[in-house]
């Protein structure tokens, strides 16, 4: 018989109870959900793309760098990248695990740890910023996965991220106040510092020469051309109760001397009681009645009495001129809810230090020196400013579709400094 030294039985006794225990409990790790969200569709391009089942545990060398990623990832130099504090625990017990022979864990962990890291990627690039409507994002999953699998070992991973990170002025400007001076995620500058962070990668990643960027809670409205900023005004945006939503969508014509067909809501609620009150208030006001196909109605002969906000079967629609709601430039922005970007007759409204407004649309300030650049000069910025009542509407195509990112950040930049706004629609908890 061979004789086995204590030493050595022990030692080996230990060997296999790490062992069993890591699988055991990587094992029981995969039936709970990570946070950091994993996405199936990006793993299989990934796994697909590189034609192996293992990128990280395939060798000694990789293993290394899996923990670097790791490391990487629990730093707090990128804020806002929430994980699973066990999850990272169970990942590196399996890959302290020498010479594993549990195939299916071994391509378990290599998912987990290829998810993680994509995502970490996905977020430094274009962060999870959120709108109400989104037309712009666009799918760089490939990228990422092209990035990751030829990012090879010659370049440490702090060098990558550094590459990979947004580096916008503003962004950077919020990074590094975020980390020197607001320790409490939880309070109320932490949270809206990493909101607009998370505006600005999404802005930097989808950036074109040429866009329109409005933040409601400063009232103001920029447009951006060959990257530098050309025109900056005032705007009145939604009130408490009809805020004005988040879109990143595009403008594509700008509608000269608009018609404004009244939303319901407003026909119902605000309109119809002053009609009832004043049977005059709709010539005063340049509106008719028209029905559900747009035919007119002859107000005249309706009894206004009669109808109740459920009842109500008719619309309004505003005749054009410089006295209708949308002024005569209605800039039309591609979303679902009805928002524009429009000029007005009330120019007074921009001198108001509140300008929460509107009904939810936003009210330019400068509207023809905007037309008249987004449409290289190809306008009557004369005949618009007479602004006679019914002159007939015309719309004009855009040479390109140009982006807005319509924002609600209480943070922002102004030079080099962090500046914060009252939430006034109290969204930020």
């Amino acid at each position: 018989m061979y004789c086995i030294n204590n030493n050595v039985k022990s030692t080996f006794t230990r060997a296999i109870i790490s062992l069993l225990f890591a699988i055991c409990f990587v094992s029981a790790g995969f039936s709970q959900q990570p946070i950091a969200q994993r996405d199936s569709v990006l793993l299989n391009k990934f796994y697909t793309s590189y034609h192996e089942p293992l990128f990280w545990l395939s060798s000694a060398k990789n293993i290394k760098r899996a923990n670097e990623w790791l490391n990487m990832i629990v730093s707090e130099d990128h804020p806002g990248f929430v994980t699973d504090k066990a999850e990272i625990i169970q990942i590196r017990s399996v890959l302290s695990v020498k010479k594993l022979k549990d195939n299916i864990l071994k391509e378990k962990t290599d998912r987990q740890i290829t998810g993680l890291v994509l995502n970490f990627i996905k977020y430094i690039k274009q962060g999870n910023a959120s709108f109400d409507y989104d037309e712009i994002s666009i799918s760089n999953d490939s990228v990422y996965v092209y990035q990751l699998i030829f990012s090879g070992h010659k370049s440490s991973v702090s060098s990558i991220v550094s590459r990979l990170e947004c580096n916008d002025h503003d962004y950077l400007i919020l990074k590094k106040y975020l980390l020197d001076s607001i320790p409490d995620k939880n309070s109320f500058k932490y949270k809206t510092v990493l909101r607009a962070m998370n505006y600005r990668k999404f802005i930097s990643s989808n950036l074109k020469p040429e866009y329109i960027l409005t933040n409601i809670l400063a009232t103001e409205a920029e447009y951006f051309k060959d990257g530098l900023l050309t025109i900056k005004m005032r705007t009145v945006v939604g009130s408490k109760l009809k805020p004005t939503p988040t879109i990143a969508s595009y403008i594509t014509s700008i509608v000269t001397f608009p018609s404004w067909n009244v939303p319901h809501e407003i026909a119902v609620k605000e309109l119809l009681p002053k009609i009832q009150k004043d049977e005059t208030y709709l010539e005063q006001n340049n509106m008719n009645v028209v029905d559900s196909k747009g035919n007119p109605i002859e107000d005249s002969e309706l009894n206004w009495q009669n109808y109740t906000e459920r009842n109500f079967p008719y619309f309004f629609r505003q005749s054009s001129g410089s006295d209708n709601s949308l002024g005569v430039l209605k800039f039309n922005l591609q979303n679902p809810f009805s928002i524009f970007l429009h000029s007005t007759s009330l120019q007074s409204s921009f001198a108001k230090d509140y300008r929460f407004l509107s009904h939810g649309c936003v009210r330019l300030e400068k509207p023809f020196e905007l037309a008249a650049d987004m449409l290289r000069g190809n306008i009557d910025l004369d005949e618009l400013k007479t602004g006679k009542k019914d002159t007939k509407s015309k719309t004009i195509m855009l040479p390109g579709k140009i982006p807005v990112f319509i924002i609600y950040s209480p943070a922002t930049v102004v030079g080099n400094k962090v500046i914060f706004l009252e939430d006034i629609y109290g969204i930020v908890k």
